[in-house]
C-alpha cells in the first residue's frame, strides 16, 4: 500500500512539472504549411536566391516523402514523429540562415 501512496504522489509530481516543460506541439501539417509559407515569402521579398529555394524545397519533398512512407505504415509512431520534428527544425533553421545571408543581393560582401 505504501509503494502505491508512493507512486501516486509521484506520478502527480510529474504531471504537474510537465505543462510547463512541454512545448506548444504543432502538427505536421501545420509546420509543413510554415515552413512552405516562409520559403515563399523569402521569394517573394527576395531574400532567397533562386538556387537557395530550389534546394529548400527538394529538402522539403524529400521530408513530405518520407512523412508519407511512414503513414503508410500504420500511421505515425512517436520515433517517426520525433524524427521528422528533427528534420523539420534542421529545414526551418536553414530556411532562416538562407533568408538573413544576404547572398545574391545588392550590398552583399564577403
Amino acid at each position: 500500500m505504501k509503494k502505491f501512496a508512493l507512486m501516486l504522489a509521484g506520478l502527480g509530481v510529474a504531471l504537474t512539472a510537465l505543462p510547463a516543460a512541454a512545448q506548444p506541439w504543432q502538427s505536421v501539417n501545420q509546420r509543413q504549411a510554415q515552413i512552405e509559407r516562409r520559403i515563399d515569402q523569402g521569394i517573394r521579398n527576395g531574400s532567397l536566391s533562386r538556387r537557395e529555394a530550389v534546394n529548400l524545397r527538394g529538402e522539403f519533398r524529400q521530408i513530405a516523402q518520407l512523412e508519407q512512407r511512414y503513414r503508410r505504415s500504420n500511421g505515425l509512431s512517436m520515433q517517426e514523429r520525433r524524427d521528422l520534428d528533427r528534420r523539420f527544425d534542421a529545414l526551418a533553421y536553414k530556411v532562416r540562415v538562407d533568408k538573413r545571408d544576404r547572398n545574391n543581393r545588392p550590398g552583399y560582401r564577403r
